[in-house]
């Protein structure tokens, strides 16, 4: 009898500042979209809430899911999330259950942040409300070997690198190189 050894497929990891910059991304357009449609007063407007809610779920949800594990943000970065059984890597695009369980945590923090952004002039202690958001996604600091954010850890994902996408960091590093070697001229 002998033991087969199954070759594991190796997905690169994500780097911490790509992920940054894609949730970035996608929470500009939320936010932007949220802002234009919302009120122009001070304060928590619900209207606002509700559509910057609403864009969380299309932009990180459903648009996830029926596009090949890539928002946006995920897109523009060259990254996909995976979903994760029993500590490995599946390979499969995660479930819309599982989807929606990760969004539900970083969309509250997302829509806190979104909140503070529109508040900071009037109270300037609205700032408190990153925290939530830096928590969580601070703990994939913390975890080096899978870089799993909280939101990560519940619901079952992970962030890969991705050959398809536009790859705009590498796109913006090479305009601003240029930009450098020419006023060096």
């Amino acid at each position: 009898m002998t033991i087969e050894r199954v070759p594991q497929v190796h997905y690169p990891k994500a780097e911490i500042g790509r992920r940054g910059m894609a949730l970035g991304l996608d929470f500009l357009a939320a936010w932007l979209i949220s802002s234009i449609l919302g009120g122009n007063q001070l304060g928590i407007q619900f209207v606002q809430i509700l559509v910057f809610l609403f864009c969380w779920v299309i932009f990180r949800v459903v648009i996830v899911y029926n596009n090949q594990g890539q928002s946006l943000g995920r897109w523009a970065f060259d990254l996909k999330i995976l979903e994760v059984k029993d500590g490995q890597i599946s390979g499969r695009i995660p479930t819309l259950r599982s989807l929606l369980q990760r969004e539900a945590i970083i969309g509250v923090g997302a829509l806190l942040v979104s909140i503070a952004l529109s508040n900071i002039r009037a109270n300037p202690t609205a700032i408190l409300l990153l925290l939530p958001l830096a928590i969580d996604c601070g703990a994939a600091l913390s975890n080096t070997q899978m870089r799993q954010a909280l939101h990560d850890r519940y619901g079952g994902t992970f962030i890969v690198s991705s050959r398809r996408g536009y790859s705009l960091d590498i796109k913006v590093k090479r305009l601003v190189d240029k930009l450098v070697r020419s006023v060096r001229r």
